[in-house]
C-alpha cells in the first residue's frame, strides 16, 4: 500500500513548487500542528492547490489537516503555505492559549475593546505529544 504523496509524478511536485525543494525563511512559521487561516478568497488564474489551502482554511486549520486533504507530502504544503504567507493571503499561528486566570484575580479587558472578559480556555497537549500521536497514527 502506497501513501499518499509518496508515488506522485515528480513532474508534478516540481510544477506545484516552481521548482524549489525547500520552503523560503517562512518555512520556521510551520509544523504539523501549526494552525493556517485563510485572509482573503481565492481569484481567479491562481493556482488550484493555492486556492484549495485558501477555501480549506476559511477555519483555522493545522498544516497535517492541509496536506491530507491535498494528498500531497508535507515539504510541498510548506512550500504553498510559505508562498500564501508572503502574498498576505494567509495567518499561521502556534495552537497555544493563554495561562487561565486563577479564581479570584481580576479579568483582563479584551483587545478588541468590548470590554468583555478574555475567555478561558482549557490548555492544549504539549504539541510534542500532538506530533508523536500524528506519528504512531500514520505507522498503523
Amino acid at each position: 500500500m502506497s501513501r499518499p504523496g509518496r508515488d506522485e509524478d515528480p513532474d508534478r511536485l516540481y510544477t506545484l513548487t516552481g521548482g524549489r525543494s525547500r520552503a523560503g525563511s517562512a518555512a520556521a512559521a510551520f509544523d504539523l500542528v501549526t494552525l493556517v487561516v485563510s485572509e482573503s478568497v481565492p481569484t481567479a488564474g491562481m493556482q488550484s492547490e493555492h486556492a484549495t489551502i485558501l477555501r480549506l482554511c476559511q477555519y483555522p486549520t493545522a498544516v497535517v489537516e492541509i496536506a491530507a486533504e491535498l494528498r500531497l507530502p508535507i515539504s510541498i504544503v510548506k512550500i504553498l503555505l510559505c508562498d500564501l504567507l508572503d502574498q498576505g493571503r494567509i495567518t499561521a499561528r502556534h495552537p497555544r492559549t493563554a495561562p487561565a486566570t486563577p479564581p479570584g484575580a481580576r479579568t483582563a479587558i479584551a483587545a478588541t475593546g468590548t470590554g468583555g472578559p478574555v475567555p478561558h480556555a482549557a490548555p492544549l497537549p504539549d504539541p510534542h505529544l500532538l506530533e508523536q500521536v500524528l506519528v504512531g497514527l500514520r505507522n498503523l
